[in-house]
């Protein structure tokens, strides 16, 4: 057991009991998966790959490329072309995943002050955010020359949230920064 799955089990779990009164244990909000995105512009076999590659050691998972569904002329995209590549983490590798987010990127930022939460965001049950410069992971920097051109990494982290101050309590058990 991974040790923010413990700290859920063994304190948030009766912090969110005790502050919000639940009937039933399986109403408990929980993380439920983060997913991981790189969005290319083109569908280069070596960017791909290269794209590939950085999401398998980012997360220890293999990732799937995704394609296209429909035709966009200006961007010269054609129907089942590669426009990216995406990684679901459930269970213990997500756990290990959000601990090295928190752990040791977050805090290779200069100026990050937190994530900023909007009233929008709050009513959806997940909150992205965007690494413009992937080669923060430690795995990715020993490998600068590959990994050079990489595009803007998305991660969202999907809750089951019920309201926004559910939302907000969970975010904040979890010590996440947020504006």
């Amino acid at each position: 057991m991974h040790f923010f799955e413990s700290y859920y089990e063994n304190i948030i779990k009766y912090d969110l009991i005790n502050k919000f009164h639940y009937q039933n244990i399986k109403e408990l909000p929980k993380l439920k998966k983060i997913v991981l995105n790189f969005g290319c512009k083109n569908s280069d076999l070596k960017n791909i790959a290269s794209v590939l590659l950085a999401l398998e050691l980012i997360a220890t998972q293999r990732g799937r490329i995704t394609t296209s569904k429909n035709v966009n002329i200006l961007l010269k995209i054609r129907k089942g072309n590669p426009v990216g590549c995406k990684l679901v983490l459930k269970k213990t590798l997500m756990y290990s995943f959000f601990s090295k987010l928190i752990c040791q990127v977050f805090l290779k930022f200069k100026n990050f002050s937190g994530f900023n939460i909007k009233y929008e965001s709050l009513n959806s049950k997940a909150i992205s955010c965007k690494l413009e410069n992937s080669l923060i992971f430690s795995e990715l920097e020993q490998n600068y020359y590959l990994f050079n051109q990489l595009p803007i990494l998305n991660i969202t982290l999907v809750t089951n949230t019920i309201n926004p101050k559910e939302f907000l309590f969970l975010l904040n058990a979890f010590k996440l920064p947020s504006k």
